[in-house]
């Protein structure tokens, strides 16, 4: 049982509080990991670089940070945690990417809607209104607009979207008190989550020294590995 606990949770062989320095390499384990994760899909959003953009470099990035926890001994079961987390932020991030580009550069501009479609039928009453629109000249834009279409909103009426000039990400509905700080707020509960399960894992992989290396550092007491 004592050894399945610690391939699972991980050996945690210390007593009373654990070391400030595992502490702070945890910290920096999952800020390092979570930061890989928003700023390579912000950077893809910004530069229209898709495979960067969609959240494939994200995963990429959760795969580096659950290898090193397999490095440094981590248990299996916090790993998996940090490797759900570590998914779902990057599945998340692209929708915040592609608010801070438009918060950031976005132009806003007046579209007309064409046609407007109750998705609350096929969603079991919980969709949103979704509204297809045209431009001034009447082109319509590829994407389907949410904010700002409701119940009440009819084929030729007026919507404000907001636009990225440079065409690399797609329009949005105007939202009042948009600003660079609102989508990036939207996944900071998944990024604590995520650093906080990697300080666990790193805290947990403590490891102290076999009896005979403890030994040949008398000044330490202990030394550890992972």
């Amino acid at each position: 049982m004592a050894y399945m606990r610690t391939m699972v949770w991980g050996p945690a062989e210390f007593v009373g509080r654990p070391p400030w320095w595992l502490v702070a390499e945890g910290l920096l384990a999952g800020g390092l990991g979570a930061g890989a994760i928003v700023g390579t899909v912000l950077f893809g959003a910004w530069t229209g670089k898709p495979s960067l953009a969609d959240g494939e470099a994200g995963l990429v990035c959760t795969g580096a940070l659950t290898v090193y926890l397999s490095v440094v001994g981590a248990g299996r079961a916090l790993i998996g945690i940090v490797a759900l987390l570590g998914v779902c932020l990057a599945l998340q991030a692209p929708q915040a990417a592609a608010g801070v580009v438009l918060a950031e550069r976005g132009q806003l501009q007046s579209v007309v809607v064409t046609s407007v479609e109750d998705g609350r039928a096929a969603e079991g009453g919980h969709a949103r209104y979704l509204c297809s629109v045209a431009d001034r000249d009447g082109v319509p834009l590829k994407v389907r607009i949410w904010r700002g279409c409701g119940a009440a909103t009819r084929p030729g009426d007026a919507l404000a979207v907001v636009s990225d000039p440079e065409g690399r990400v797609s329009p949005r509905g105007a939202q009042t008190g948009a600003g660079v700080p609102g989508p990036l707020r939207d996944l900071a509960p998944w990024t604590i989550a995520l650093v906080a399960a990697s300080v666990i894992a790193v805290v947990r992989s403590y490891r102290l020294s076999a009896p005979s290396t403890a030994l040949a550092s008398p000044g330490r007491g202990v030394t550890t590995h992972r």
